[in-house]
């Protein structure tokens, strides 16, 4: 009995770790922020199979997160407790997700400015409505599983894993929002909730984000946990990616006058969805 919920925590962490990795690393710091840059082939790699490793599309995730940062906690905010409430954020980014994919696939210039510098279309899986696809491959590879074995909690838990998103995003959204400190004064509601960044691998730090988005690097003080810039840090001596530490958040204390400035130059033109340097402008 013990090694099988070995076996079943084994498998969770394992599948929710691609599921988080995908999403914190790929889609966030990398698509979104250009906090961390992306190989081509990378890049590619991820515009082609990140839908069917967390069922969201990389274009669509990356131009709602951009709107976020554009409009965080106001009227306009995809996904905020402010406006939204707590629970009801989980019904309002799923909304707009969709509503974002529409909009994408209609060319509407209120979604299309956010992701000029993005030069991939949304998934072919979108284009056709066949998103449900990714999790009919995960319930099949999950019931593979389960069926054969009867055992159900492994099968359970590897779907979970992998299509753990919703609840993800909602905790935090909603959250890194509403509960928490904050180490900086920004114009929003951004708050550093320790719990969703234990659980969803250093997001929880939506204020120290939110003052510093193009950093890969989401902690500020000693006792915030990070496990996301962890991972990038791995993925880089793997040659997978290459952290921007010319961006990354200061340390407590030190004079950063001159990348304060470089920040708030740079998070006006990724919240518009602008590239942010030449090597942006040349994928445009």
């Amino acid at each position: 009995m013990a090694l099988y919920v070995l076996a079943c925590l084994s498998v969770l962490a394992l599948t929710y770790l691609v599921n988080t990795t995908m999403i914190t690393v790929f889609y966030h710091r990398a698509l979104a922020h250009d906090a961390v840059t992306l190989p081509p082939w990378v890049r590619r790699f991820v515009a082609a199979t990140g839908i069917w490793f967390t069922g969201l599309d990389p274009k669509g995730w990356v131009c709602m997160h951009r709107r976020h940062h554009k409009h965080s906690d106001g009227p306009k905010d995809p996904h905020s407790p402010v406006v939204a409430g707590i629970f009801g954020v989980l019904w309002a980014q799923l909304k707009s997700y969709e509503q974002t994919l529409v909009g994408l696939a209609r060319k509407d210039p209120e979604y299309t400015v956010f992701v000029k510098d993005i030069e991939f279309d949304i998934n072919v899986l979108n284009r056709k409505k066949l998103w449900i696809l990714p999790y009919v491959l995960h319930l099949a590879l999950a019931l593979a599983i389960a069926i054969p074995t009867g055992l159900w909690a492994l099968g359970a838990c590897y779907f979970l894993g992998m299509m753990s998103h919703p609840l993800e995003g909602w905790i935090v959204n909603s959250l890194g929002h509403a509960v928490g400190g904050r180490n900086f004064d920004t114009p929003d509601n951004s708050r550093n909730n320790h719990l969703a960044a234990w659980l969803i691998v250093g997001e929880g730090y939506q204020n120290n984000h939110h003052r510093y988005p193009t950093s890969a690097k989401f902690s500020y003080r000693r006792h915030e946990v990070d496990f996301g810039y962890g991972i990038c840090k791995v993925l880089e001596v793997c040659g997978l990616l290459k952290v921007r530490r010319e961006t990354l958040i200061p340390a407590p204390g030190l004079a950063a006058a001159s990348q304060v400035a470089s920040e708030s130059g740079r998070l006006g033109q990724v919240a518009a969805g602008l590239p942010t340097d030449s090597r942006r402008l040349s994928r445009s």
